[in-house]
């Protein structure tokens, strides 16, 4: 994921594109729908297309999208589940690299959903980060509800936010280190205290995401 990340960033123009119902345009194989089967009120079912819940659906999914898109995924787009991004440095570039890849869906019958879709942008978020020419930044949305928490009370909410809050480790330095008071709590057998150290360090998580800086691609 940091890799795709740090791929895209640095871009002149962006385009964002969303498959259309995911996982169901991707068909059974005919002689599997009855491994399928699900029991309702209604009566008994089986898919014909490939459903969220079904066991592998996910990496399935992505080698499929991964198979249809083979030789530009790195060079002139990327692409995670039904999440497509088409980049360049150029307007006419990037133009050019959008065509092929609708092409490619024309070829292979992959819909798309207009309504999520965005072209030519300068900018955008992915994967919860915003990318830019300038660089890489944190979803300020994200880190503007992370800011606004209280201190948690017990080891789920610790574990929670230590959750949120490492999505972004790579924007603060020392993140561990910051954090150990809090992490200490998780350990198995420690006696929940939310010490003036724990809160010491949850302070200090939340201001240095406010002040995240924005991380440029190396060359």
């Amino acid at each position: 994921m940091d890799q795709m990340i740090e791929r895209l960033a640095g871009n002149e123009f962006y385009c964002f594109l969303d498959g259309f119902l995911g996982y169901f345009q991707i068909p059974i194989d005919p002689q599997d729908p009855e491994k399928t089967t699900f029991t309702c009120p209604y009566g008994t079912f089986a898919y014909r297309r490939m459903s969220f819940g079904l066991c592998n659906a996910l990496g399935t999914f992505q080698r499929c999208m991964m198979a249809i898109f083979h030789d530009m995924i790195e060079k002139t787009m990327e692409v995670f589940m039904d999440d497509f991004s088409v980049f360049r440095d150029s307007f006419d570039s990037c133009l050019s690299n959008l065509e092929k890849m609708l092409k490619r869906c024309e070829d292979t019958n992959l819909v798309l959903n207009w309504e999520k879709c965005h072209f030519m942008c300068r900018e955008g978020i992915m994967l919860g980060h915003k990318i830019s020419k300038s660089g890489i930044e944190v979803d300020r949305a994200k880190v503007d509800v992370i800011a606004k928490l209280p201190h948690p009370t017990t080891v789920k909410g610790v574990r929670s936010f230590l959750g949120h809050a490492g999505f972004y480790r790579r924007f603060i330095q020392d993140f561990s280190k910051i954090a150990r008071p809090m992490t200490h709590l998780l350990e198995k057998e420690t006696p929940f205290v939310f010490s003036k150290d724990c809160i010491d360090a949850f302070q200090t998580l939340k201001k240095k995401l406010t002040e995240a800086p924005i991380l440029v691609v190396p060359d």
